[in-house]
């Protein structure tokens, strides 16, 4: 005979001792943890805070991994997964966002990025900006919505006036004479190549792809191999951030404009360093082939 202290009742076996907290108001019962709760809440309290049950309290259901119970919260709740919180409501995480998340977090989009800098460039992609500033070349009236774009549509060739890197970097070289962006230690190897173009032919045919005898690396088609020739993954680093404290390198203009404008260093906090970019810009208009 067995007896539950909590119902004042006596058993004469166990199977009608279990059969009785399977049915009574009075037991909740965890099975897999052999837990007896007074009340559902108790049960319920338990099921959120034990490390051996994936349970959402919102829906009363239970999981079978925590990866299923979180692609379930991502799915059917409001979920922040880098706080691991369920809000109440599309608003709820709204405001969780922009107060807990500000520095990865679009207000107005509504939307998360891995970082502050992924943020900083959808802030200043054209989702937000205007593409307002204009090709300076007669006949190519594309807009921009930074230096850093119009730069790269020179450097690319795309541009009807038939400006393209190597006239770029040759204007650079001719018009920086105080060195704000340009290494001179490394102009004077770069400048040997700087009218040097590198053409890959059929004989770049390893026997399954074109290989590009500098870096290996292999391409299907011998058109995508002299595009990579022509970029700057070959080219001397010449041009370089003007903060002292930073130095970092760069083989195109338009690689340090997109360094400068993301303000990962601080460069632009400098006056005189605003001044010498803004008039070397200025000047981008100057450019003859």
């Amino acid at each position: 005979m067995t007896y539950c202290s909590r119902c004042d009742r006596s058993f004469y076996s166990w199977s009608a001792y279990h059969q009785h907290i399977r049915d009574s108001s009075n037991h909740w019962e965890c099975q897999s943890c052999s837990i007896d709760f007074e009340s559902w809440l108790g049960l319920k309290e338990h099921y959120v805070q034990s490390p051996y049950h994936d349970y959402c309290q919102y829906c009363d259901k239970h999981f079978d991994s925590s990866f299923e119970l979180q692609d379930h919260y991502e799915d059917e709740h409001y979920y922040c997964g880098s706080c691991e919180k369920v809000l109440k409501n599309a608003l709820g995480l709204h405001e969780h966002n922009r107060q807990k998340h500000a520095n990865v977090y679009c207000v107005p989009c509504k939307r998360l990025f891995q970082s502050p800098s992924n943020l900083h460039s959808h802030l200043n992609s054209s989702t937000h900006r205007p593409k307002d500033i204009i090709c300076p070349f007669n006949g190519c009236d594309l807009g921009f919505t930074n230096k850093s774009a119009l730069i790269l549509h020179l450097e690319s060739g795309s541009c009807r006036s038939g400006v393209n890197r190597r006239v770029v970097d040759n204007w650079v070289r001719a018009n920086d004479r105080s060195n704000v962006i340009t290494n001179p230690a490394r102009l004077i190897t770069a400048g040997e190549r700087a009218n040097v173009k590198l053409i890959a032919t059929e004989q770049s045919w390893n026997g399954e792809a074109y290989e590009c005898v500098l870096c290996h690396s292999q391409f299907r088609t011998l058109m995508n191999l002299n595009r990579h020739l022509d970029s700057p993954r070959h080219q001397e680093k010449v041009y370089r951030c003007p903060l002292n404290t930073c130095q970092k390198h760069f083989a195109s203009l338009s690689g340090l404009c997109q360094h400068i404008e993301s303000e990962r260093c601080g460069v632009t906090k400098f006056r005189a360093v605003q001044d010498a970019m803004n008039d070397l810009f200025a000047g981008v208009a100057r450019i003859t082939l």
